[in-house]
């Protein structure tokens, strides 16, 4: 894991002192710098982390949707058990065709991340049957499972139309997730946050 990382730093966490924060503001006739710092804190933006084996296709396109769509209300990183060392270049030429930015994307392994997750989505059956690191327990879990385009065999037309294909399933669920108050049931009802992002897998498209 990154040395960087610093755990117990999920948005539940952080909200949660924003709102003892706001708390304590009300009772305090001089709580101006304690609701500046309330107003930082509610400013953090939720983290989600799309997990494969790999890390070099699946997951890779859901990252990127994902951040091109949100506009800033979340954030995602892809990683994997098992990284492949390099993202596949079907999967990068599709991000670019589409519109989205491929700066930054890299096949890295889970204990290289940055941040610690509040979500944990798993695009691959593998990945989610495997023990995840112990800093990742705190984190809500879903599974979003679908086959791997690069196993796909066939005629170039085929293969990419395969690749085309998770990308479109990727989009039509990320789309779905952020109609969900996706901060508010983190700290509100997060087995509700749960329940439909487990929906969403199994029944989007």
């Amino acid at each position: 894991m990154s040395s960087s990382l610093t755990v117990g730093t999920t948005y539940r966490q952080r909200h949660g002192e924003s709102q003892d924060s706001e708390n304590r503001a009300c009772c305090n006739e001089a709580g101006g710098a304690v609701q500046e710092e309330s107003g930082q804190a509610s400013m953090s933006v939720p983290e989600i982390l799309f997990l494969c084996t790999g890390n070099s296709c699946r997951s890779i396109l859901a990252e990127a949707v994902l951040n091109g769509l949100a506009r800033g209300r979340l954030h995602a990183e892809s990683a994997g058990s098992h990284p492949r060392g390099a993202v596949h270049p079907r999967a990068l030429a599709l991000l670019r065709q589409e519109g989205f930015s491929i700066a930054g994307l890299a096949s890295k392994s889970w204990d290289d991340l940055d941040r610690i997750p509040d979500i944990v989505i798993t695009v691959c059956a593998r990945a989610a049957g495997e023990a995840c690191p112990a800093y990742l327990g705190p984190a809500l879990r879903a599974h979003w499972g679908m086959d791997d385009p690069a196993d796909v065999l066939g005629t170039e037309a085929e293969i990419e139309a395969a690749f085309v294909t998770t990308y479109r399933i990727l989009r039509q669920r990320i789309e779905a997730l952020l109609e969900l108050p996706v901060a508010q049931w983190l700290i509100e009802d997060p087995l509700r946050l749960r329940r439909e992002l487990e929906h969403i897998g199994h029944d989007v498209p």
